[in-house]
């Protein structure tokens, strides 16, 4: 078997090459281009001895009581007001508030898994339209299909977007959606 046909996890890469990645190739016309990637740092590092500190993720909300909720919104600092006002309801319904939860929109700040444990460690995440390799979890899940992992609950879930109005199909995200949140907080 040839190493060259090996596939490595998409979690492994950023352990693998902690510095900078640089790719060169030859362009069309044979001048050398070259690309440098910088990984965000999220954790604080030495490099150098020089210490780095850790990049502040921006999330809405108090995080009292642990709860991590990431979305994918790409208009909004957070998230649209009418998603905001759905995720309000849904927190009511479960018995908490924006003051309990930590909301961070993934499109806006990035976060990997990693990144999120020292910041709000979540004893609870909720990914609305972020897949567990956007975070780079070691695994995934069906939707509404509650994972432990590392002493947190996670939950994955489709966008807001498609639990907005009053059709059937939306009636049944909702249902299937608090199915998942009555069994996660033993409600």
């Amino acid at each position: 078997m040839s190493l060259d046909k090996i596939q490595l996890p998409n979690f492994l890469i950023p352990s693998i090459f902690k510095d900078n990645l640089v790719i060169t190739q030859e362009n069309i016309s044979g001048k050398s281009a070259s690309l440098t990637i910088n990984p965000i740092i999220q954790s604080t590092e030495k490099t150098n001895n020089i210490s780095i500190p850790p990049v502040k993720i921006l999330y809405l909300g108090g995080n009292k009581k642990q709860i991590s909720i990431t979305v994918k919104d790409d208009t909004s600092v957070y998230l649209k007001d009418e998603w905001l006002q759905l995720l309000t309801t849904i927190l009511g319904a479960c018995k908490l508030t924006i003051d309990d939860v930590a909301i961070i929109n993934h499109t806006k700040t990035p976060v990997s898994y990693s990144a999120l444990l020292p910041e709000t460690q979540p004893k609870f995440i909720l990914l609305f339209d972020v897949t567990s390799n956007d975070i780079t979890l070691p695994f995934t899940v069906p939707h509404y299909q509650i994972q432990d992992f590392n002493n947190a609950k996670i939950l994955l879930c489709p966008s807001l977007s498609l639990m907005i109005g009053t059709t059937e199909a939306v009636k049944l995200e909702k249902t299937k959606l608090w199915m998942s949140l009555k069994k996660m907080f033993n409600i």
